[in-house]
């Protein structure tokens, strides 16, 4: 089998403030939203706007900074991998969500004011992702 490629990039504004917590094994998670928007003009000249809502997950160091340094409203660069987990809720019925699952952080806006933050390591190990 061909090697595959599962690479994310966003541009757009952090919809709520991260979330901090720690799995059973005492490693950081932090968990927002991003929102992204994009705008186009029909063929009958109507101009439509469309928001793509992500949800991201930051794990270790870089979760830690995300906490620290993100929150409501700023805008923010993500770059990651998609993810798609499931679980079983108390009454039986199956859920699933995709994250995009970040592994480096930029802050944009003010220019004197960018930061960027790398995951320090990659995680393929997420089967402690449980809080």
């Amino acid at each position: 089998m061909g090697r595959g490629l599962n690479k994310v990039m966003i541009i757009g504004y952090v919809g709520r403030d991260p979330e901090l917590r720690y799995t059973p094994s005492g490693r950081a998670v932090t968990s927002f939203s991003v929102a992204t928007s994009r705008t186009w003009t029909s063929a009958e000249g109507e101009r439509h706007e469309e928001t793509e809502w992500f949800n991201v997950v930051a794990w270790g160091n870089l979760a830690e900074i995300c906490k620290t340094h993100l929150s409501k409203g700023q805008q923010v660069y993500i770059e990651g991998r998609l993810q798609t987990r499931g679980w079983e809720d108390d009454s039986g019925k199956r859920h699933f969500r995709t994250e995009l699952v970040a592994n480096e952080m930029i802050l944009l806006g003010d220019r004197n004011h960018d930061h960027q933050y790398i995951q320090d390591s990659p995680d393929d190990n997420t089967d402690d992702y449980a809080f």
